[in-house]
């Protein structure tokens, strides 16, 4: 079992200055409790320098902007709370959460009234979406029975915690029944990806990959895309149907907790696992990649 994350040594940025850990709190009555109002990033330091910093932080401003939240901070403000809080939690290799959330003086659906609030939280003992033992071995999936929204129904680019919903209502349907996570289908019954990170499949040199346009294009996915074509591979970006996963060899995910993941099983269909597989040399890549760019 993890620390209590209420009651933690340290400090969280909060609102612009750094206030103890235990003292960052905000009222019960806050529309971004209430409504799911709220936008976030998860991000990670290795050796003590943030993994896409800028680019996290551009997606937040992003989100914030589609969901009709005005950040009270320049972008240049986050990225430097973001490097102080690290040095003053002395942390080198960690999570870091960004939030931004509606609060105010009114509750309701309206935000008129609504004041913006800002805080960056850094952790130790969450770095991965999956325990280390389990990636190795590959995850098993089943599909989930709550799909992706369309694109004209939900803020679908913007991180927003009131999407994530139906990720946590998947993910504790797939718990359980014995799975580590769940593969969500879209509103087209197309493949999308896991609850909170890309998938990808592969078959020989060719890697096949669903396209974003009803969910988040991970910044690690695009990541892992670009070191995969300079690697030689064919990356399809196209719509896959579930009954095509039967023919792939492999398969595995991306996202900033999960890096990349290999995947064991979804529902029926076994996928190769193993250090002879082009998954697990990836994985490895991806290691390489992220401390290489320090």
């Amino acid at each position: 079992m993890g620390k209590n994350f209420t009651d933690r040594d340290g400090f969280i940025w909060f609102n612009g200055k750094f206030v103890p850990w235990r003292e960052a709190k905000t009222h019960i009555i806050t529309q971004g409790l209430h409504y799911g109002s709220a936008v976030f990033e998860g991000e990670r330091a290795y050796n003590g320098i943030i993994f896409k910093s800028k680019e996290h932080t551009d997606r937040l401003f992003n989100s914030a902007e589609i969901v009709g939240m005005e950040i009270p901070y320049s972008k240049e403000e986050v990225n430097s709370a973001k490097n102080e809080l690290l040095v003053k939690m002395n942390f080198k290799s960690c999570y870091i959460r960004p939030l931004v959330w509606r609060g105010g003086e009114q509750m309701g659906i309206s935000t008129t009234k609504s004041d913006i609030n800002v805080s960056i939280s850094a952790w130790e003992d969450w770095t991965s979406y999956f325990k280390m033992e389990d990636r190795l071995a590959g995850i098993k999936l089943i599909t989930s029975p709550w799909k992706r929204p369309a694109p004209d129904s939900s803020p679908y680019e913007a991180k927003s915690s009131g999407v994530y919903v139906i990720c946590t209502m998947s993910k504790e349907f797939a718990e359980k029944k014995g799975f580590h996570d769940a593969l969500m289908l879209d509103h087209r019954n197309f493949v999308a990806e896991g609850t909170g990170a890309n998938i990808f499949f592969i078959k020989g040199k060719k890697i096949d990959t669903p396209i974003p346009d009803c969910f988040l294009n991970g910044i690690t996915r695009q990541a892992v895309i670009q070191m995969l074509k300079k690697q030689g591979f064919e990356i399809n970006e196209r719509y896959i149907k579930p009954e095509e996963i039967k023919n792939y060899d492999e398969a595995f995910l991306t996202g900033t907790a999960a890096e990349v993941t290999p995947i064991r099983s979804i529902d029926d269909k076994k996928f190769l696992v193993g250090e002879d597989t082009t998954t697990f040399k990836l994985l490895n890549d991806f290691s390489d990649l992220v401390n290489s760019s320090l």
